[in-house]
């Protein structure tokens, strides 16, 4: 595991009604979700912001403090963090950009440290059939008044997401005068996967609450960084497509220092053979990354 590169997982979530992620008004009265089109139809996605979003929401729950925003320094620039991944675990997994104005005959500079964590948008595996929740505001009516009509945009499907972890770059690199102890590297880390396997995203959800932790992952330990599962874990109605996953399995074989597949029974008609449960899985993967620093 020590050369280990890269951390790769990708998820699959069931949506039973949901609305995930909010788009741009097209009418004043309907409050629209985020989506693509492919052909004549149109996928729902949660954006990669929104879902970076949710997993640093996810690591404040589970203790960690975070690097608190911070207005520009120079005219019209925008809001950062603290920029001190030492201390902050979102400013060194994720990221960060900023920029100092000049002062007398110091040049202007900017700072910024690259995420090491990589996210793909979550994106519908089922189309948008272009179902609304009807709705209606009372609470600012008058007497004699008329309530507020407005709808919003629904959703019921199964979602796709992946994430890659840069290993080599935790802790350490931009931002820091030294690397971290590996022990905290590796607590850094794990801490992330219990936010992924716990992902709960905010916007949407006190009339829509809903559940996009994973239930099915595959996830693999590489001495590349390429996200092999993205493309590969297709499901056809609610079968998943195994072969597919076999087959990325045996190409990346060389690159693989080792790999998990879980899954919640029930989910999909059918099971990756010798696959785990999602708890048993994050354990595995959690047990890969102290191998990789301790």
């Amino acid at each position: 595991m020590k050369t280990a590169k890269a951390l790769t997982l990708t998820y699959l979530t069931p949506v039973s009604f949901a609305s995930l992620n909010g788009s741009d008004k097209e009418a004043d009265n309907i409050s629209n979700i985020k989506k693509i089109s492919v052909g004549v139809e149109q996928f729902p996605y949660v954006s990669s912001q929104a879902v970076r979003r949710a997993l640093r929401n996810q690591l404040e729950v589970l203790g960690r403090p975070l690097s608190e925003g911070v207005a520009a320094k120079i005219s019209k620039g925008a809001a950062t963090t603290k920029q001190e991944p030492e201390n902050y675990i979102d400013d060194d997994l994720f990221g960060y950009m900023g920029t100092e104005s000049a002062e007398g005959k110091t040049k202007g500079k900017a700072t910024k440290r690259t995420s090491v964590v990589r996210v793909s948008p979550l994106l519908a595996l089922t189309p948008y059939q272009a179902d609304l929740d009807f709705g209606t505001n009372y609470m600012s009516v008058k007497a004699g008044g008329d309530p507020n009509i407005f709808e919003t945009e629904i959703h019921s499907g199964l979602y796709r997401g992946s994430i890659l972890i840069e290993l080599d770059r935790v802790g350490s690199g931009d931002g820091f005068e030294k690397p971290l102890d590996n022990k905290e590297k590796a607590a850094r880390v794990k801490d992330l996967l219990l936010a992924i396997k716990n992902l709960w995203a905010s916007g949407r959800q006190t009339r829509f609450l809903a559940d996009i932790s994973p239930k099915f992952i595959a996830a693999a330990m590489l001495k590349t960084k390429n996200p092999i599962f993205l493309e590969s874990v297709q499901v056809e109605g609610k079968k998943l497509n195994v072969d597919m996953i076999k087959e990325t399995l045996k190409d990346y074989k060389s690159e693989t220092l080792a790999s998990v597949i879980g899954q919640r029974k029930g989910v999909f008609i059918n099971e990756f053979e010798n696959s785990k449960s999602i708890g048993e899985a994050f354990d595995e993967v959690a047990k890969w990354i102290d191998q990789h620093y301790v």
